[in-house]
Order: structure tokens, then sequence, then C-alpha cells
């Protein structure tokens, strides 16, 4: 299974609006996915040899080919690189390590050492940044559309955090299973951010990608999990489509049965336990998302109310009744449960 960060229909409209060279850009990343989207990758084989509670990372330089992993620029006993794209992707791999092993304890995203790959400058002006089921890839961007894909930790970590849904719970990815996928990689996302700067969820802005919108777009960043639907509206991109309720939940056959769209809804139902609750998200409504996660019960399929059922639950065995509620109130405000 692979995940690219920018769903495929912002590339289609960036084909209906863009210059030419946007078009050129946006048409051959969009086929890119969707070729990626069919590729079955093996479970990951990638190198173990990191002690637990210690990172082991390889950052590689693709030299704007499509080739991977690419020339190896950084490894962990050698020396910085001045490359600002290769420096972010090695600073990111590191705080989403250091976030899932202190808060979780969880070693890696297979829990077990993984080493954390990634390559930088992948294709030319290449418009996104995916996790392959083996190591996390990053485009430049154009600086015209989107900037280089290493400048949001928010990216970097729900990339990754799909390795860590995919070796937990192996949620399909279509659908509701297929939102619900892709709104872990956000609450994830989100709790990294959150966690490098140390906010608490009253502090945090939400917004999924802030800086990765060039500085002629219109919008604050790809997603807004407190207010789906307002994260841009720009000539190029079109209007943010996410819902925030079940009510406008979009039937659609695009983007596998609307992961990237509908995922607005759990998202937004995170937001609401974790401003309810207070503190840093990841200390309780954070730890119920990823207990459900890990839940060797949770079906392949599951749909928004059976993850929702799946959270009250362990908020209650994790915390207590008061934890529990806010977060089934959180669920119901956005409609899931009744």
């Amino acid at each position: 299974m692979s995940n690219a960060v920018i769903p495929p229909y912002i590339l289609r409209n960036i084909i209906d609006h863009g210059s030419e060279q946007q078009q050129n850009f946006a048409r051959h990343t969009l086929s890119h996915v969707q070729t990626l989207m069919a590729e079955n990758w093996q479970k990951s084989v990638a190198p173990q040899k990191a002690r637990a509670g210690h990172v082991d990372r390889e950052i590689y330089d693709a030299q704007h080919k499509q080739s991977l992993p690419g020339m190896l620029v950084r490894s962990e006993d050698g020396p910085a690189t001045h490359d600002i794209a290769a420096t972010e992707a090695w600073e990111y791999l590191g705080v989403t390590y250091a976030f899932f092993w202190q808060v979780f304890q969880r070693n890696s995203l297979d829990n077990q050492g993984l080493s954390l790959l990634g390559t930088v400058h992948y294709g030319k002006e290449y418009q996104n940044a995916f996790w392959n089921g083996q190591q996390m890839v990053f485009g430049d961007g154009d600086g015209e559309i989107f900037n280089r894909f290493t400048i949001a930790i928010d990216v970097v970590a729900h990339e990754l955090a799909h390795g860590v849904t995919e070796s937990e719970a192996g949620l399909i990815y279509f659908q509701q299973a297929g939102a619900l996928n892709e709104s872990l990689s956000d609450v994830f996302g989100a709790m990294v951010k959150q966690f490098h700067l140390q906010q608490s969820a009253d502090q945090a802005d939400w917004i999924i990608g802030e800086g990765l919108l060039a500085a002629g777009i219109s919008g604050t960043g790809l997603r807004s999990m407190s207010e789906p639907g307002s994260a841009y509206n720009d000539p190029m991109l079109g209007k943010d489509p996410q819902p925030a309720h079940m009510r406008e939940y979009v039937e659609t056959r695009e983007d596998n049965g609307g992961v990237h769209i509908n995922s607005g809804i759990p998202n937004r139902a995170f937001y609401l336990a974790a401003k309810a609750l207070g503190g840093h998200a990841w200390e309780r409504a954070g730890h119920a998302w990823y207990d459900a996660l890990c839940d060797k019960t949770l079906p392949q399929d599951a749909d928004f109310a059976t993850f929702a059922q799946f959270t009250v639950r362990h908020a209650q065995q994790r915390f207590d009744q008061t934890v529990s509620k806010a977060i089934e109130k959180a669920w119901q405000q956005v409609g899931v449960l009744s």
C-alpha cells in the first residue's frame, strides 16, 4: 500500500487551472500516484539495528531522478549535510521516532526498531510526498503551488504513521476504513507537531501541512482538523472539500471512495475530544486512539462507528468514565455515534 500526501483531486484541479508547466508536473505526479496505488509493496524489509529508544535513520538524495533510494547523504554516525531538505527530513524522522517512543513506548513504526529511511529531491519539481511501505519519499514541489515537502513536520509524521497503521491494524485503503487510515495519520501527524512545539490542544493550530502551500496560494495548509473544509479556497486548488459531520459525508468513487475527503469527520472528532480533555492531545485522547488502533480485534474494514466505539472502550479501560464520556461526546458531535 502506498499513500501520498497530496490527494488526487487537488492534482486534478491543478491540471484544470494551472499553467502549462504546472499542468505537466501535476499530470506526471498524478499518474505516478496512481501507479503507486496499484503497486503491492512487500512488507518492509528495511534493516533493524536500532536499540530500543534509539532511532536509526538514513537520508538519501534522489538527485531529481525517480529511482530509490538514491545516494546516501546522512546516517547516524555520519556528518551533517548543508542540504535543508535532507536536514529537515533527518530532524523530523527523529522527532517522530521520539514521539512514538516517549508517548507510547513504541520502538519505531513496526515496534521492532525499523530503520527510518528518507529520500529527498525525488523527481523534477515533484508535487508530493509518500510512504511506499519501506521508506519516506519527498518531492521538492515547484515553489509556485507547493513548497518542498520536508517543510512540514506533520506531513512527515503523517506519512510515517501510515507505517504504524499498516503494521498494527492493516486498515484497508477504501471508503470509511481508508478515511480512518488517512485520519489516523493526520491525528498522529498533528500530535507529533504539537509534541515538537510542546503545545497544548488549546495552543495548537490543528492545520495539517502548514507552510506547504506556496506564497501565492490562498490557504493555511492541506487540511484543518478543527474546521474541516476551511483549509484552502484558491482558484488553482479549488475549495477544501472535507466534511465536518456525517450528514455531509461524501459518496464518491474517486480517491478510493473519498479517503482524503471523509477523513475530515474523524479528524474533527479527535480535535473535539482533545480540546474537551485539555492539556496535551497525546495524554488522553491520543492514548485512546492509539490503544484502539493496536487492538487486535479491530477489523481491517472498520467503519467510523466501529473505531469510535473502540476509542470509547479503551478510554474507559485506561482512564475513567470522564475521559470515555468526553470521547463519546466528540464522536456524537460529528454524527458518528448517536
